[in-house]
């Protein structure tokens, strides 16, 4: 049935009480679901209008009441409430009884993060460095995995496709590499179940991520808010014809079916920001129906779509994290992302098209309780999907295990540019989360610096290394006043921490 039907013929059904006779939950709840620790547990779904629907959570093993709450459902069949706070453990059952029973069990109380962005977080265990090791080594009970099928929608939709599976080389085979390995890292370190949902998509624009809140959260942004209003409005004004075309096709339908006459194709009604990369449109199918399962935190990795936009992909960033958190009403929960790698099928024309989105991506961490991987040493620059995903999981864990979790003492971050001074012929560097101390990897000299007079031509340059700082200079230039660092698609760098993270490409010019 084709989806603009589907959204009219909901239309009709939501008019009548008559929606949701038997309670029904939304599919992110299910047997073998993880459920965030320590904080109140939202549970929703539907039922009867104004129906009574009781939730018990039950011991898994015992079978013993621990908490029972009992809710009403709305005028329209809608009902929420929340489940207390409690440890990570479990297994535990949740009864849900109104008219009919529902029961979920091996339930576990965890952590859980959201796994989204577009190809390299969707890049599958079995696509990836080690897969066979890997996979054959993917037996952990405990970390259990909701793949969201790829759909889109013009409008919000209630209802994924999948369900939650244990860890095993069956289901870890298709899942993505990136969040199974942060998650590996964060399991073994707290030794707490871990819930990973992976809802991404290749070739897919941030736009289409974003909820309409986070566009008008962003002024920059206005044109897109008022454009996804403007559409929302006619689209709602041709309802009602729409509507009427239906109804004349089911009543001639019928009258077809019993006289056993042509039975015509049902009328279309295609949402115009249905097609998934126009902004909300993969929001509305794959961010929508788990809003407000509780979760810990989001990973993002994404922008290869976007690599045009340069500085805009901040306000653009800043307006999927608004969003997001504005829906899921958890406070500034964390958002840790990736920043691309080099690669060399990026705009040739325009050499400067992927540093500009690296400074973009970088701007980002001024949003409060971000954080970002770089990946210019664990990258490929001949192939725009690096199959080194351990890595990128285990740096992402870093932030988490550092900043969620109060590991306070680890390392998450390779250095970042903080202030630069000229002195005489040179420009001295200083960096934040130097860790213990600068370094070039492998011992080699340092690489991709440049350094620049007021002619703003900038040539290659010498680097070393002073205690916390860069210095850098050129014979060719007397008189510097801008440094460039990995500023080129093809840029892989060497300076790092001791910890062996690396610097992200920056720049000290607005040239």
């Amino acid at each position: 049935m084709k989806i603009g039907l589907i959204i009219l013929i909901g239309a009709l059904m939501m008019s009548h009480s008559f929606a949701f006779a038997e309670v029904k939950l939304p599919r992110i709840f299910g047997n073998n679901m993880v459920l965030q620790r320590e904080m109140p547990v939202p549970i929703w779904g539907w039922a009867e209008a104004e129906a009574e629907v009781t939730l018990t959570l039950l011991d898994g093993n015992t079978n013993s009441e621990i908490e029972t709450i009992t809710v009403a459902a709305d005028a329209k069949g809608n009902w929420r409430t929340k489940l207390q706070a409690r440890p990570a453990g479990g297994p535990y059952t949740l009864k849900v009884v109104g008219k009919n029973s529902v029961i979920f069990t091996d339930i576990l109380f965890g952590e859980v993060w959201v796994c989204s962005g577009q190809s390299n977080m969707g890049w599958t265990v079995n696509a990836s460095d080690n897969s066979r090791e890997e996979i054959a080594a993917a037996n952990y009970p405990n970390i259990r995995l909701f793949n969201i099928p790829l759909r889109s929608s013009g409008l919000p939709s209630e209802e994924v496709e999948t369900d939650w599976h244990p860890t095993s080389p069956d289901t870890i085979r298709q899942f993505s590499a990136v969040a199974y390995n942060f998650g590996k890292h964060v399991h073994k370190e707290l030794d707490v179940p871990i819930g990973l949902i992976d809802t991404s998509w290749g070739g897919t624009r941030v736009e289409a991520w974003t909820a309409p809140v986070g566009f008008d959260s962003v002024p920059a942004l206005s044109s897109i808010s008022e454009e996804i209003r403007d559409i929302d409005k006619n689209y709602r004004m041709g309802l009602p014809e729409k509507i009427s075309e239906l109804e004349e096709w089911i009543a001639e339908t019928r009258e077809a079916l019993e006289t056993g006459g042509t039975i015509f194709e049902l009328p279309d009604n295609p949402h115009p920001l249905t097609p998934h990369n126009r902004p909300t449109a993969i929001y509305n199918k794959m961010i929508y129906p788990i809003v407000p399962f509780a979760i810990r935190g989001a990973l993002w990795y994404q922008g290869e779509s976007n690599v045009g936009d340069g500085m805009m992909y901040y306000e653009k960033k800043k307006a999927l994290i608004n969003g997001w958190r504005k829906l899921w009403d958890q406070g500034e929960f964390p958002f840790y992302f990736v920043q691309l790698a080099p690669w060399g099928g990026y705009d040739r024309n325009n050499p400067d098209v992927l540093p500009k989105f690296w400074e973009g991506q970088t701007a980002t961490l001024q949003v409060p309780n971000t954080g970002m991987v770089v990946t210019t040493d664990i990258g490929n620059v001949n192939d725009i999907h690096p199959r080194n995903k351990q890595d990128v999981g285990l740096r992402l864990a870093y932030w988490a295990l550092a900043k969620t979790y109060g590991q306070d003492d680890l390392v998450c971050s390779g250095p970042l540019y903080k202030s630069m001074q000229i002195d005489g012929n040179s420009i001295r560097l200083s960096f934040d989360h130097v860790g213990s101390g600068l370094a070039a990897r492998n011992d080699e000299t340092l690489s991709w610096f440049q350094i620049a007079g007021e002619d703003q031509e900038f040539v290659d340059a010498v680097a070393f290394i002073d205690g916390n700082t860069v210095v850098v200079s050129s014979e060719s230039v007397e008189s510097p006043v801008a440094v460039r660092f990995g500023w080129d698609r093809r840029a892989e760098p060497n300076l790092m921490n001791k910890e062996g993270l690396p610097a992200s490409p920056f720049r000290t010019d607005s040239w």
